[in-house]
Formats: C-alpha cells, structure tokens, sequence
C-alpha cells in the first residue's frame, strides 16, 4: 500500500492541476487505485473545470472529493500544510493492492427511511456488510440528511468506521462541490467504501475538556434536560446536592476559575457519556454537543443532542489550550498503542471553527500529527461539519479534527 499527496497554492487552476499531478504521479510509482481531491472555495466560479482538467491528465478507476473553506495537504518539502481563505489545491493518489474500491453518490430522496431493514441501505450502496468496508463520506451541508444516513450506515455495517465531513466555503444552496468519478454534483453525498487488505483508524479531537464531575439525567425530554443529579464515587449519591440542571450550571461556574468563568459565557459545551457503564470517566468518553440555551422558569437546559434518563453528562469548556492538549493526548495514546504495520496514508478533516482562527498561528493540528505521525502523507479539507466515531457509533461533530489514519492489517 502506498499514499501520496501534493498540494498546490497556485492562483491559476490549470498551474494547481499541473503541479499536483505533475508531484503525485512522479511520487507513486504503481497503479493509483483511488484519487481524493479537495479544493478550496477560492476556485468556487471554476468547480465545473476542475474534473475535464484532471481527467486530461489522470485516469483513475475512482476519484472522489469535495470543495472546502480551506484545504490540508503536503508541501514539497513533505511538510504538511493548511491553506485557509486562499486557492489551494490538495491531491491524494493511493495504491491499494487487494483492496476493493467503490465510490456511490446518494440523493437524500433515494435513501431508505429509518425504520427499513439493513438490507434497504446495503441495497444502496452495493457493497456486502460482508466485505467489513471502511467507509469515506462528503456530503453537502444543506441536502444531505447525513445524519440519517450516518445512523442508517451505522445500521447495516455495524463496526465499520466512517470519516468525512460536509463541504464548506459556501452559505448557499447548491454553492458547495461534490466530485464523483470525473462528475460534479451540487447536493446528497458522495463517498467511497474500502474494504480488503486495509484497516482504518481514527482520531477524533472534539477539543474541549470537562468540568465539575459527571451527573446523571434523572428528567429528559427531546432535547430538554428537565433533572440531573451529581454522582458519587459509589453512584448516585442520595447526600449529593441537588437542585435544577439550571441551578446546577449555576452553582459550578460560580466554583470556577475567573479565566474559566470568562470562557463559559461563550465556550460552553455538554458531553454525554458514550459507555454508560465506565466507571471513571476521561477526556474522550464524552460526545459534545452544544449547549442551545436555557429555560429559567423550569430550571432547565437544552442541548444539541436528544437526552433520555439515565444517561451521564458532563460540562465542558473549548479554547486554544484545551483544543491543542486534547488532540496531543489523542495522538500520544494512539502512537503507543499503535500497531506495528506502519500507517500509509491519512485524511484530516478538520472544523472550519479551528485553524488560525482558534489557534492564532497556521498548520497547528496538522504540524502536531506529525509531531508524532512522521512521514505519512496527510491531505483533506475544513469542513461544515466533520463525521467520525465515539464510542462505536458514527457522529457528525463541530469544532473537531477527525482523522483517518490507514494501513495494511
């Protein structure tokens, strides 16, 4: 198996497809089985040109890609790079040796309701649960239903993981690209399912760390926390303090730091315990969400996520410090656990919320992957939404990099 990458700021189109197809091609020197490309919302009047012009210099049995807000790929110096706000052109070319390729585009209209049987959604994408396929998925922001489809993938292909994210640089329908075996598409999603002789692993940084100590929902409501009570070492503690999730907030940001009063007025966010058995809850055990707001007369909050009783939920801050300490954690435990088949190839979708504009300097997640990750080609884009797992099922996150990290087993 082999990956490479080329990424391209030159202004001009034809000079961005030259080179990254003049790089990629002089850097694998076996049969590309797969192309992923991502191009930024600087090219948005030229989207139609993009496909005649790599398909004159390139014949790949399966491309695939999206536009982006900005787009991550590698330098000549084989230095990753993150463009942001300017043209930018990234080009990943992969050599799969026994691995089954197949790239499907899907209509929001065409997809299977909720309550159809697994077999409606294998139907759909034409590959075997079988096969235990990885899955890439690009979706459009506005006419996707990503998250039914998220949950109808997760339905039929238990087990397999699924990355992507949606496609950015554009606040209007039918403004964004989704590209598809040399065709451009406006709306649904596009992807690709890999299976065969390949692993795909993730790590997905959502960037936030947790406060206070964990409560459990004892009143929910769609997506209304409406009761919650503090647990104790032992469980649900009878002499823990109580009151409505409201007062609960309140009483803990009182309980903080001033630095961590200021940031919660703008940065505060709700995790849900994925495994509601674990008994100490840590950093990457929560799935975040956002925290929508507040009703004062019942005392109660809403979150970006349904709530039912029982389930376990945090409080949780975001910020540079945080963002950064979390992916390096990630990184840290991934590197130790790491298998002994070295990585290949690896896709970064990363939020458009993060970047520069969090971090106050470029390339910070993409610098500190290979920080250490070293020598794995790395290419993707910023999203409007990024898709990856926590706690073994598939979520669409904000705020986050989530990575796609590939390898022979």
């Amino acid at each position: 198996m082999q990956w490479v990458n080329a990424l391209s700021t030159r202004p001009s189109l034809e000079g961005a497809v030259e080179e990254v197809v003049e790089r990629v091609t002089a850097a694998l020197p076996a049969k590309a089985d797969l192309g992923l490309v991502f191009i930024s919302a600087a090219f948005a009047s030229e989207y139609t040109r993009l496909m005649p012009l790599l398909q004159e210099r390139l014949q790949l049995p399966v491309l695939i890609g999206c536009s982006g807000g900005g787009v991550i790929g590698m330098k000549p110096n084989q230095e990753a790079q993150e463009v942001e706000g300017e043209p930018g052109l990234s080009l990943h070319l992969a050599h799969l040796p026994g691995v089954n390729v197949k790239a499907f585009h899907i209509f929001a209209e065409s997809m299977p309701d909720l309550d159809s049987p697994p077999d409606a959604w294998v139907e759909l994408i034409g590959v075997s649960p079988q096969e235990q396929p990885q899955f890439v998925l690009l979706a459009d922001p506005f006419s996707s239903k990503v998250n039914d489809l998220i949950q109808g993938l997760d339905f039929a292909y238990p087990g397999a993981v699924k990355v992507g994210g949606l496609a950015s640089g554009s606040a209007r329908i039918g403004g964004t690209g989704l590209f598809c075996n040399y065709k451009l598409y406006r709306e649904g999603t596009i992807g690709v399912a890999l299976s065969g002789n390949i692993v795909m692993e993730t790590i997905v940084a959502q960037g936030c760390r947790p406060i206070g100590q964990p409560y459990r929902v004892t009143l929910g409501e769609r997506n209304i926390v409406l009761g919650m009570e503090a647990e104790s070492a032992a469980g649900v503690g009878a002499t823990a303090k109580s009151g409505t999730p409201l007062e609960v907030l309140r009483d803990l940001i009182q309980s903080l730091s001033e630095e961590d009063r200021m940031l919660a007025q703008h940065s505060l966010f709700v995790g849900v315990a994925r495994d509601e058995f674990k008994q100490n809850l840590e950093q990457g055990d929560f799935l975040i969400r956002n925290l929508l707001g507040v009703e004062p007369s019942a005392g109660a909050i809403a979150i970006g996520d349904r709530v039912r009783a029982g389930q376990r939920i945090q409080f949780h801050l975001r910020d540079a410090n945080t963002s950064a300490e979390d992916l390096e954690l990630l990184l840290s435990r991934y590197q130790q656990q790491a298998n002994t088949t070295a990585a290949s190839g690896a896709l970064m979708f990363s939020c458009m919320g993060r970047g520069e504009g969090l971090y106050g300097s470029p390339n910070f997640d993409s610098h500190l992957f290979h920080r250490y990750l070293s020598n794995i080609p790395l290419g993707g884009f910023f999203c409007n939404g990024e898709i990856g797992p926590v706690g073994g099922s598939t979520f669409l996150h904000g705020y986050t990099s989530v990575f796609g990290i590939c390898r022979q087993p």
